[in-house]
This record gives C-alpha cells, sequence and structure tokens, in this order.
C-alpha cells in the first residue's frame, strides 16, 4: 500500500519542499561513479531527485516507483526525459540489464514481510547483469532509532513551509505505534490555501544486519558502510550479483 505522502497529487508535490536538503543523494551519486556505473536502476525513486541527479551525469536511468502520483512530480523536473519511468515495483519490471540498483531512504524498510521484501531482492537480482551490485541502506535497529522519534510531536517537529504562488503548508510527525520490528508514525499537512488537512501512515520494519545479509539470496555482500548523513544509525549494503 502507498503512503498518502507519495500517492496523494498534493501530498507528492510538496515533498521535496518538506525533505529539503537530502545530502544522501550526492552520497549514492558518488557510489555510482565509483563503481562506474552506467546503467542505474532507482527502485522506490519517489519523486525523482537521484534519478534526475544521475541523468544530468550522462547515466542512463530507470526509476520505477509504485505511487504515480510521485512519478507526475518526477516527470516534471530536469533532465527527466533522460529517465525511463515506470510505475509499478522490482517484482513488476520490464527485462533489464542494469550495472547497479539502488534504494535510498527507507525505502528497503517498507517492505514487511518477509515475503515482500525477498520478492524485491529476485526482482533487482534478475534486473542486473551477473557482477552488477545492489546498494541500499536500512537502519540500525541497535540505534533505536524510535525512541529518538518519540520526540515526535506537534511541539518537536512543526514547521510550515512556503510553496510556489504564495501557499503555505503546516506540517508535523508523531510516532504512532512501537510493535518492534515494526514502527509506525503519522505525518499531518495543513494547506493554509483552503485549510485542508491531509494526513499520511507509514510503517517500517526494522531488519538485523545478519536478517539483511542472510535475505541477499543471489548475492554476495562485499561491504557494508556507514551512512554519511547519519553516521553510526544506518548500514548501507554493497552486493554482488552472483
Amino acid at each position: 500500500m502507498v503512503d498518502a505522502l507519495f500517492g496523494v497529487r498534493r501530498l507528492a508535490a510538496v515533498y521535496d519542499v518538506l525533505e529539503a536538503g537530502r545530502g544522501d543523494l550526492e552520497h549514492y551519486a558518488a557510489m555510482v561513479a565509483e563503481f562506474g556505473a552506467r546503467q542505474v536502476l532507482d527502485v522506490g525513486c519517489g519523486t525523482g531527485e537521484l534519478a534526475c541527479l544521475l541523468a544530468r551525469q550522462d547515466v542512463e536511468v530507470v526509476g520505477v516507483d509504485p505511487a504515480e502520483a510521485s512519478l507526475e512530480v518526477a516527470r516534471g523536473k530536469e533532465f527527466a526525459d533522460r529517465v525511463r519511468w515506470i510505475h509499478g515495483d522490482a517484482t513488476t519490471l520490464p527485462p533489464l540489464q542494469v550495472d547497479l540498483a539502488v534504494m535510498t531512504g527507507n525505502v528497503a524498510q517498507v517492505f514487511l514481510t518477509d515475503e515482500e521484501w525477498s520478492a524485491t531482492v529476485a526482482g533487482v537480482h534478475k534486473a542486473l547483469k551477473p557482477g552488477g551490485r545492489f546498494v541500499f541502506e536500512t537502519r540500525d535497529p541497535a540505534q533505536r532509532a524510535w525512541e529518538e522519534w518519540q520526540e515526535w510531536t506537534r511541539e518537536n517537529t512543526h514547521q510550515v513551509m512556503p510553496l510556489e504562488g504564495g501557499d503555505t503548508v503546516e506540517n508535523w510527525g508523531e510516532v504512532t505505534s512501537v510493535e518492534l520490528p515494526f514502527v509506525s508514525f503519522r505525518g499531518t499537512y495543513v494547506f493554509a490555501s483552503d485549510g485542508a488537512v491531509l494526513t499520511s501512515d507509514s510503517t517500517l520494519r526494522f531488519r538485523e544486519r545478519d536478517e539483511v545479509e542472510q535475505s541477499l539470496v543471489g548475492f554476495v555482500v562485499d561491504e557494508v558502510r556507514d551512512a554519511p548523513d547519519r553516521p553510526g544509525k544506518e548500514f548501507v549494503f554493497v552486493a554482488t550479483r552472483q
């Protein structure tokens, strides 16, 4: 199920404003260059920030996402015409042979069941060339990020962001449930122009490092890096397709 933040057109349109300053994307672009990848699959590409960044650097990119509203936003960006956009997920891809598949942000944690995650890993495996790499991140459960998220209250996360055309959106987030390995949270969005109040509910699964490594059937884990934008809090997996 697609969260409203990504699947509702009005929310997808303000996502980039609310999530500005994503330093992790430059990090992933650097990894693409490091591995000399010329064909890249961006799984869960969202509003296309990374895909368009790579396209700007003359990388051949395929961006796939289950949220059509997010893809609509992506298609309107500079260099979007150089990206092949696919509405779907890793299990519904057409035949591909890419050098590298990437999964940024919390995408790897939205697959709540073992079956969903295994099917996604298999889909990525099929899309990669032999020897191609799968690069993705997931939060380290030992860091207990949800305890930080317990501070997600209106008082602690409230912001009002300006939008094009003079409108503003008021936003805050809060944890709604911690039933490990699942953590759920809700974002609330209030638009000043008409007073519309929209909410988006999300759930993430926190997998242990060993659990993730064992789940990567058909891959060899080359290394697990630290995430430069959230040092000590995430695992960045680099795995090679066998």
